[in-house]
Parts: C-alpha cells; sequence; structure tokens
C-alpha cells in the first residue's frame, strides 16, 4: 500500500534507512530532535538527495519543465527539492523517480553502478595464484582481439545535437560504402511513430525502452555500418554498454555555444525551446554527461575545425592500425 507524507520530518525518517551511504553512522545514543547535530544531519540529507535528482536529470538530457511535467510534480517542488531546501512526500519522490528511469533507491546512491562489481573482481584476482592469472590474462587477450576486430567493424557516434554526428556520418559512410544509420529513425520504425509522439505516448522511459530494442536490431543486422546514435543513450547503462560493447565509439563534441547554435540553425530546439534557461540547462547536461561520453574509444572536437578538417581526423582515428 502506497503511503503518502505530507510532512518532511517524517519523510526524512524513512528515506534515512535507505540512505546510509550518505549519512555518517550516528551515535550510539540518537541526538534529540532538533538538536544542532540533528539539523545539520537533515540539511546534508536533503542537500545530497537534491543533488542526485539534479545529476540524474541532467544525465537524462531533460529540463526542469520535462521533469515536472512527466512527473506531475510542480517546477516549485522540483526547484526546492533540487536545492536542498524542501520535502516532498514519498509519493511524489517515487513519481520523479519513474520519470528519470530510476527506482527510488537510486536517488540515494553516491557510487558508480559498477563499483562493487569492480571490488568483485579485484578480490578475485587477489585470490589466484600467479600461474592462473597468466594464463587467465592470456585468454582475455586472445578474446579481446577477436572481439575487437568485429567491434572496428561499426562506428559509432555519440554526443548532443549540433556537433556535427549526422553530417560526418553520411560522409564516413559514403566513402567506406556502408549503410549510414541514424538510430532515431530506427526508434521511429520500431514504434510506428515519430519521436514526438512518442515522448508524449511513453514519455522518456517508454523512448529508452524502443531505444534499447533498436539498437539490438542494428547490431544483429549490420556487420558493418555507421550508426549516429542520440546523446541520451549513455544515461541507460545496460544500452550503452550494448554500445560499446559491439562499436568502435567515436564522442563528437562541441562548446556548448555552438551546440545551441547549430541546433537552431537547423530550425528545431525541441528540448530548448521557450526554456529562459536554456543554455544553463545544455551546459548541466554535458557536464553531467562528460564522464559517460568520456568512455568513447575517441573525442573528436569540431568546434574550431571546417567539416573537411573534422573529417579528416575522423577518418584518421577510425583507420588507425588495429595492432
Amino acid at each position: 500500500m502506497s503511503v503518502g507524507f505530507g510532512r518532511g520530518h517524517a519523510l526524512y525518517c524513512i528515506l534515512m534507512a535507505l540512505s546510509k551511504s550518505i549519512l555518517p553512522p550516528l551515535p550510539a545514543k540518537p541526538p534529540a530532535a532538533g538538536s544542532d547535530f540533528h539539523l545539520k544531519s537533515e540539511a546534508r540529507f536533503l542537500a545530497d538527495l537534491g543533488s542526485r535528482v539534479r545529476e540524474l536529470r541532467a544525465r537524462r538530457g531533460m529540463t526542469r519543465k520535462m521533469l515536472s511535467n512527466e512527473a506531475d510534480v510542480s517546477e516549485r517542488h522540483l526547484a526546492q527539492l533540487e536545492s536542498g531546501e524542501g520535502n516532498v512526500s514519498a509519493v511524489l519522490l517515487r513519481r520523479i523517480a519513474v520519470a528519470l528511469g530510476a527506482s527510488v533507491a537510486e536517488l540515494f546512491e553516491r557510487d558508480s553502478p559498477n563499483s562493487e562489481r569492480n571490488k568483485s573482481i579485484a578480490r578475485l584476482l587477489r585470490q589466484l595464484p600467479a600461474h592462473r592469472t597468466d594464463d587467465l590474462l592470456a585468454r582475455l587477450r586472445h578474446d579481446f582481439e577477436t572481439e575487437e576486430k568485429t567491434r572496428r567493424s561499426r562506428i559509432a557516434l555519440i554526443g548532443l545535437r549540433g556537433a556535427g554526428k549526422s553530417t560526418l556520418g553520411a560522409m564516413l559512410a559514403a566513402e567506406n560504402k556502408i549503410p549510414f544509420i541514424e538510430l532515431d529513425r530506427e526508434v521511429e520504425k520500431e514504434a510506428g511513430m515519430l519521436l514526438s509522439e512518442i515522448f508524449s505516448l511513453y514519455g522518456q522511459s517508454g523512448y529508452r525502452r524502443i531505444e534499447s530494442r533498436a539498437l539490438q536490431n542494428v547490431l544483429e543486422r549490420y556487420e558493418h555500418a555507421v550508426i549516429s546514435v542520440g546523446g541520451g543513450v549513455v544515461s541507460e547503462n545496460a544500452t550503452f554498454d550494448l554500445l560499446l560493447s559491439n562499436c568502435y565509439t567515436v564522442w563528437i563534441k562541441a562548446q556548448p555555444e555552438q551546440h545551441m547554435s547549430r541546433v537552431m540553425a537547423q530550425g528545431d530546439v525541441r528540448a530548448m525551446s521557450d526554456n529562459d534557461e536554456a543554455m544553463e540547462d545544455l551546459r548541466r547536461i554535458l557536464e553531467a554527461r562528460e564522464p559517460l561520453y568520456a568512455k568513447a574509444d575517441f573525442q573528436l572536437d569540431t568546434s574550431r575545425d571546417t567539416v573537411d578538417r573534422s573529417f579528416a581526423k575522423l577518418r584518421q582515428a577510425v583507420e588507425r592500425p588495429r595492432s
């Protein structure tokens, strides 16, 4: 049974149990309500929660208005939550998590999703004797080199709109006489409707599910291809891992001002339309996604180069000897 709490302190007490990694260990004797320690802990808790919501929103490329509409939560409540200055009910927090494509627990995570997996791998390696470690490395190297040759046969271009993915991707595909695929068009085929209709009917989380299926279909159909992928793919771990594992990935990037001006020159500002804070939203999105985009095999900054010069750099990157 879902229960909503109108009082912030009641919600705080419940959510504290879900967020032990955020709050410091409590002393043996709980501090009295209203004490200086208690108030500081609450303030830190709310600040960390607001920061996490803001980070997840930016990674998914959502403005505050978009999240407000999808979660059915007022922009005022979201602004207070993200600034660490207000509380929302448990029900509203659940709506926000769903709209972000996350679980409520993820709103309180501080470690990276892969941290536990990395720790497990490290523990396993420490337990192996030296001769077993050498054997394991040899087998991994053989498997990696075989898979790398296959992976290099597909080139995936990632990054925000306006960096030059479509222009450079079409040029690269034409020169190599292989298909050029824009994943957004494949998503539309998969859903049987336009992107605007997908977002309107299913929201961002629904779009991401269709995008994952569309990418899987493309990888199964094409052994050689250049694929232009929407910038938000990095916000879905499973989909992004699938892309990184099966394609040589290039982050096509530019300065925020150039992203904005190029998209506006195309006559389509989509999520940035009628938003007075559009540039700040764009900067925040780039900042939040930068560590994820940086997982790409190669980074190409098109900010100061002509199309021809950028294409020459891209061609050189994808044609490097496979050692």
